[in-house]
């Protein structure tokens, strides 16, 4: 009795609320699915019901590759992305690591100023941003976007990894100093591995980010074959008052297939970094 009574509270305390909660999670997801795969013709019946998939087509996937630029708009979107993210990490290690691990006079106003500066709206920003790309001829190029993007992206990820090198041992580096590391060496031997698992973090934060950025993209890159997937969708698909739902849903699942994959990878290399790091501390 005692057994069943413990299963009994393990279903109604944990797996009824997981249940619940990935339902909630995945349902728009696989509304987009259903909506993707349903003929035109049955989108706006109201006497059918929504849930159910009755004569699924494929139509708007092969409209969405042979009438639009759509793998053009995801190789547009992955290179700014990854550039970007690439950018704004190295910035920010650097960043992170000097407030995190430093004591100056400031250091603290300065970590409070950088995160502030992630909460600018980028409206306030993005008709200036537009002067300064078009003054250096970068408009509706991919550096456009690769040195905008940072301007956002940094400011959080150096806030998220001055706390996390907050969190290592500085005995630990000053051991390596001790024993003829340089400063440089000390960070990139001893602090990085330790690091991963905030380093990851940040990086999965900026890379989400990006790929679904949508106004810098409008405003410095939307025009001709450089447009991203967010801009290359809403100016495509929408035309006047005319929503084409079931490409627009297919282009949603279709652009979130990158971002799970990057979340699929960093996941791993996520716990194995915790791993590391717990194993090393």
């Amino acid at each position: 009795m005692v057994g069943s009574n413990s299963f009994g509270n393990r279903i109604f305390r944990l797996y009824l609320p997981l249940a619940f909660y990935a339902v909630f999670l995945l349902f728009p997801f696989a509304w987009m699915l259903i909506v993707s795969l349903k003929p035109d013709r049955l989108l706006l019946d109201t006497n059918a019901n929504p849930f159910f998939l009755i004569g699924a087509t494929i139509e708007h996937y092969r409209y969405l590759f042979t009438e639009t630029e759509f793998l053009r708009w995801t190789l547009n979107t992955f290179v700014v992305t990854v550039g970007a993210t690439v950018l704004s990490l190295l910035c920010s290690v650097l960043i992170g690591y000097a407030l995190g691990r430093f004591r100056f006079p400031g250091g603290n106003l300065w970590g409070v100023v950088i995160f502030l500066a992630y909460l600018v709206p980028p409206t306030l920003l993005f008709i200036p941003l537009a002067q300064v790309v078009s003054r250096f001829g970068l408009y509706n190029q991919y550096w456009a976007l690769i040195f905008t993007y940072p301007t956002f992206l940094i400011p959080f990820a150096s806030w998220l990894l001055m706390g996390y090198f907050r969190t290592i041992p500085v005995e630990l580096e000053q051991a390596a100093l001790v024993d003829g590391a340089t400063r440089f060496q000390a960070m990139w031997r001893i602090v990085m591995p330790l690091a991963l698992p905030g380093v990851l973090s940040a990086g999965i934060f900026c890379f989400t980010l990006g790929w679904n950025e949508f106004l810098y993209a409008l405003v410095l890159m939307g025009s001709g074959e450089m447009k991203t997937v967010p801009v290359g969708v809403v100016s495509d698909l929408i035309r006047s008052d005319v929503y084409q739902w079931g490409s627009l849903m297919a282009a949603g699942i279709l652009g979130s297939v990158p971002v799970a994959i990057a979340y699929s990878f960093f996941v791993d290399n996520y716990i194995s970094g915790l791993t590391a790091g717990a194993t090393k501390g």
